[in-house]
């Protein structure tokens, strides 16, 4: 019988590889130190010239010292456009409302001191009885009456907003209008105070020109116009300290006796400085506008010194003014 062959056994592979490593490690020699490479000191970084003017973004620095104290209430966004509708009222210097204005104004300071004129400056005051030539041949005052409430609009909306006022325009017919009476209104972030001349005749076709733009404004996701609304022309404004108690928005009556008109004669009469250096008040005096009134109303509806054609709207945006025609009748 043949005897059974013996197993050998062999070193593993594992075994072997330790060995190896082993006996590799064992006989490298370590590195010889080479000769010390001396460090270069850093180099200094050049500082690059500025950019030139031309090349830097534009910011727009809110600066109420240019403004006579006003200051913006809607922040800039790059890329949107403030615009505003309304009907222009040119009024000639030789006519009798321009020298009415100016009477009004010269009154109305009296009892403000701080109120500011629109459309003629207070220089003009000096020469209203001289019979200056370049006074009375100079260009016509132009007055506004607005239709819209200030407007924010993209880039890419303003053809479709010019588009539908150009529409308002040949859907309304020209029409006469007058001023019946002075009034007191407040902006709606209540920073500003303005005396203005109110419509009377020509309420309604304003109203409904006005109303015409309602769509547009709701579909951009803009204030519509107030509800009960009250067109008038701003002749003189003011600044306001912020002490109005009442926190309506939109038009006020100087009559109005609401939470708005809730002030003593002491805080009426009191006047503080912006913090620019521009004087502000509370509220116009409760005497101011019933004064005018009494003095000035009259001549401004019997004679019709305030009668007027409303004959084109106009749209501004950001810089840019376009107008169309009223319809012919």
């Amino acid at each position: 019988m043949k005897r059974p062959i013996g197993l050998v056994d062999y070193a593993g592979s594992e075994e072997d590889s330790d060995s190896d490593a082993s006996d590799a490690v064992q006989n490298v020699s370590p590195p010889r130190p080479g000769p010390e490479i001396p460090k270069s000191p850093p180099k200094k970084m050049r500082k690059l010239p500025p950019l030139p003017g031309y090349l830097l973004p534009q910011v727009q620095v809110d600066n109420p010292a240019l403004h006579q104290g006003r200051r913006r209430t809607t922040p800039h966004v790059e890329g949107q456009f403030a615009a505003y509708v309304y009907v222009p009222l040119l009024v000639e210097r030789r006519s009798r409302l321009y020298k009415l204005l100016l009477r009004v104004f010269e009154a109305a300071k009296r009892l403000v001191p701080s109120l500011y004129p629109i459309g003629f400056s207070e220089c003009e005051l000096s020469s209203k009885d001289t019979g200056s030539a370049d006074v009375s041949e100079g260009a016509a005052v132009e007055l506004h009456l607005s239709l819209t409430r200030p407007t924010y609009l993209r880039a890419h909306q303003r053809a479709d907003f010019k588009k539908a006022v150009q529409d308002a325009a040949k859907a309304t017919r020209r029409f006469s209008a007058s001023f019946a009476t002075f009034s007191e209104l407040t902006n709606d972030e209540k920073t500003r105070t303005f005396l203005t001349l109110e419509v009377g005749a020509g309420h309604e076709e304003f109203k409904a020109l006005s109303e015409h733009l309602t769509p547009i404004l709701k579909s951009l996701r803009q204030k519509e116009f107030y509800q009960d609304p009250r067109f008038h022309a701003s002749i003189a404004w003011a600044l306001l300290d912020g002490a109005r108690a009442g926190p309506r928005q939109g038009p006020v009556d100087a009559t109005d006796d609401g939470p708005e008109r809730a002030t003593t004669p002491t805080l009426e009469g009191r006047v503080v400085d912006s913090g620019d250096g521009f004087p502000t008040i509370p509220c116009f005096p409760r005497t101011l506008v019933p004064a005018l009134c009494a003095e000035f109303a009259r001549e401004l509806v019997e004679s019709k010194v305030g009668a007027f054609d409303a004959e084109e709207v106009r749209v501004r945006i950001g810089k840019e003014v376009s107008q169309w025609r009223l319809r012919d009748q």
